[in-house]
């Protein structure tokens, strides 16, 4: 993983080339996302070599790339930017290559790197397009081609990783994985967020900008990713196509039954085949997210530290990733689960006033679940070391954090945004207590704590499984209004806006605790067959809430083990951990902080 900062600006038009305030503010934030390995590297380019106005003679662009590095991949942590001797080509790569070129054990970066000069051998037009449109991962990057004078830069076609940008007056323009902190002067230069779907390229050689050293919007030309069934004509083909909305059992599918849980459900051998495939493509999702993370080990200790996580509510999502993680990952290795809880002054107050003193502030609805879910793994992996660890946050640390959280979520900046931020971020910061078991404790109400710290520094993460298999409550709104051609136009508008809607903000907050984020439902394997199974044989609202969202999640969940959690209800982060709401039971997710 990194935190990448590049800074563009012109020399000899007469502007002050000193953007040193921001680009320390920028150093400072991105340092967190990269603790490993921090380098810098300047590029100055004569635009008379680029351009033929004779007004570009006295005029210089000068690009400036900084890049923080977290060791996840190869053998050795790999510096950068990476830069090529013979071409002076240079790469920031934040990002994961899992599918479409071989990387095997070496760093992907490097990998990357090369398969881009090899190919800008064979086809110096078309290569960025070309090989970034058979990566699977996720990543956002920036690329200069120095003889072409072509700065490149985009994130993955579901943006899973951030990149914002940010013009300075007329003159400079910021790329950057996280924003400074400092409120623009005008809205014209605000930090914006790269829309996913397009990759971009800065042409340096534009006579206006060679000229002028104006940055005008003719200058980035956008080259958009479309499906395998658009007429239009693209370099940039996504690997799975529009979700579609038809139906297993035709139009006059059957009535459903009356079950209170999923034993009793007589319809399992309809759904086999897709309860079988989706165990398929999340298994290997996984496997291929955790196989390659290099071993660490703390100071002093010739022991390896754990080297994965799970942001873990007890959910359907979250456990079923834990329980397909145990299968591959070597049983010497432990698993950490991640718990948060928070002190809600509202909550807080109503809890005195019931007068409940056996009952702990921090046992919020996420909690109850998590320890369920967490019992639940431990019976069905005994022999698994899964470390529960209960993050309490109380409201003070909410209050001296709360500053720093709102720069890491900009340019989101909606009250939702705040209380998912909080979770997030304390959450993957993994400080709590390590929950023991007390095989005496015959009512399993109380358990032994130390305090822990958590050493994952990849978190696995259940985004994704809620747009593609109904998880939403919009979802059943949807199916109240006109059954299956209503929540069939929902769950596929759900699924195109993905790429549009609050996975960079994620990663912003994550990854400042020095952890990356990974999404098994994301990969594009798991996207691809969700996508061409049939709507009925994902989810059916006919069944009452807890069964019919995200059915086939829960048969799956089911198969496997988890008889307790595949029946919990969907229940938003903020209102689980209890980060909503905190001051005031009247402000609303949209509102603007």
């Amino acid at each position: 993983m990194c935190g990448i900062q590049v800074l563009i600006q012109q020399t000899g038009n007469g502007e002050d080339g000193n953007r040193s305030g921001i680009w320390d503010r920028l150093t400072a934030v991105n340092r967190n996302r990269g603790p490993d390995s921090h380098k810098e590297h300047v590029v100055s380019m004569a635009l008379t070599s680029l351009s033929a106005d004779p007004r570009a003679q006295s005029m210089q662009t000068v690009i400036t790339f900084g890049a923080h590095v977290l060791h996840l991949r190869g053998p050795e942590t790999q510096s950068q930017p990476i830069v090529s001797k013979d071409t002076e080509d240079v790469l920031c790569w934040n990002g994961e290559v899992f599918g479409g070129i071989d990387v095997g054990t070496r760093n992907d970066g490097v990998v990357l790197f090369e398969t881009l000069q090899r190919t800008k051998l064979q086809n110096p037009k078309n290569y960025i397009l070309q090989v970034f449109g058979q990566i699977e991962g996720p990543y956002a990057f920036v690329y200069l081609d120095h003889e072409q004078g072509n700065l490149w830069f985009s994130r993955d076609f579901l943006g899973r990783r951030s990149l914002l940008m940010r013009k300075i007056g007329l003159q400079s323009l910021l790329i950057s994985s996280v924003a400074d902190g400092v409120d623009a002067e005008s809205e014209d230069s605000k930090w914006t967020e790269l829309p996913a779907q397009q990759m971009y390229c800065l042409d340096l050689a534009d006579s206006l900008w060679a000229t002028t050293g104006e940055l005008a919007d003719t200058q980035f030309k956008q080259y958009s990713w479309r499906y395998a069934s658009d007429p239009e004509k693209s370099t940039l083909v996504l690997p799975f196509d529009r979700v579609t909305t038809e139906l297993a059992d035709g139009s006059s599918a059957l009535s459903s039954e009356s079950i209170s849980d999923l034993d009793s459900f007589s319809e399992t051998s309809k759904w086999q085949p897709y309860i079988d495939g989706l165990e398929r493509v999340l298994t290997e999702s996984i496997r291929t997210r955790v196989e390659s993370i290099p071993f660490h080990h703390g100071t002093g200790s010739d022991e390896p530290l754990p080297r994965v996580g799970v942001l873990f509510s007890g959910g359907v999502d979250c456990i079923t990733i834990a329980a397909l993680l145990t299968k591959i990952l070597p049983h010497g290795e432990p698993i950490e689960l991640f718990n948060v809880a928070f002190e809600n002054p509202r909550q807080a107050r109503a809890h005195n006033k019931a007068q409940e003193p056996n009952n702990s502030i921090y046992d919020v609805p996420d909690r109850k679940t998590g320890r369920q879910g967490w019992l639940e793994l431990c019976e069905l992996d005994p022999v698994r070391e899964w470390r529960f660890v209960e993050i309490d946050v109380p409201y003070d640390q909410v209050l001296e954090h709360r500053a720093h959280v709102r720069q890491l979520l900009a340019p989101s900046d909606t009250v939702m945004d705040m209380s998912i931020g909080l979770a997030l971020w304390f959450a993957s910061k993994g400080i709590g207590q390590l929950v023991g078991r007390d095989e005496s404790n015959k009512t399993g109400t109380t358990y032994p704590r130390q305090a822990y710290s958590g050493a994952a520094r990849v978190l696995l993460l259940g985004m994704g499984a809620d747009e593609q298999l109904g998880g939403y409550s919009r979802h059943r709104a949807a199916w109240d209004r006109g059954g299956w051609p209503e929540l069939g136009n929902e769950i596929q508008m759900d699924v195109q806006r993905i790429a549009t809607r609050n996975l960079g903000r994620d990663d912003r907050i994550v990854s400042d605790n020095s952890k990356e984020s990974r999404y098994p439902f994301l990969a594009a394997e798991v996207v691809r067959f969700l996508s061409q199974t049939p709507l009925d044989r994902k989810m059916d609202m006919r069944y009452p809430r807890g069964i019919g969202e995200k059915l086939l999640l829960r048969l799956l969940a089911h198969q496997i083990g988890l008889a307790r959690a595949c029946m919990l209800a969907k229940r938003a982060i903020q209102f689980g951990a209890r980060t909503a709401k905190m001051e005031s039971g009247q402000t609303k997710g949209q509102d603007m902080l």
